[in-house]
């Protein structure tokens, strides 16, 4: 049992590893989203199940990780990394629900495509999800 602890532990120390090495490089955000959190990230690869990967993410080293994330964002430049296309999505949601998110985009001095974009890179308990 320790023995797999330890593993996890090194896991997890090598994902936080090769998102700060990252990081410090300066990538602008896209980049870095891309390689550790990205579909073909460090993450994905080094936590390749699902329940792997929803322990990381209760984990300080994924906290962090979030948090280099957002850091870059904040001092993101338009335009972004030219080898990431940006792709569009049309979400139907109710009327009060976007008077939330615009009101909330206000109080905090942004755009509404600043806050979704923040609020979708958040991790989200899976209860919260419905079922189709």
């Amino acid at each position: 049992m320790e023995l797999v602890q330890q593993q996890e532990e090194n896991r997890e120390a090598k994902v936080y590893r090769v998102a700060a090495d990252l990081y410090r490089q300066d990538p602008d955000w896209v980049t870095f989203f891309r390689e550790v959190l990205g579909v073909d990230g460090i993450v994905r690869q080094v936590f390749d199940n699902p329940l792997d990967l929803a322990r990381f993410e209760q984990t300080k080293e994924y906290s962090d990780i979030q948090q280099m994330v957002a850091k870059l964002r904040e001092r993101a430049s338009e335009p972004v990394d030219s080898r990431e296309p940006t792709r569009v999505i049309t979400v139907r949601l109710p009327k009060s629900l976007h008077e939330s998110l615009r009101t909330e985009a206000h109080e905090r001095k942004t755009s509404m495509n600043k806050l979704c974009i923040s609020k979708l890179l958040q991790m989200v308990d899976e209860e919260l999800i419905p079922n189709d």
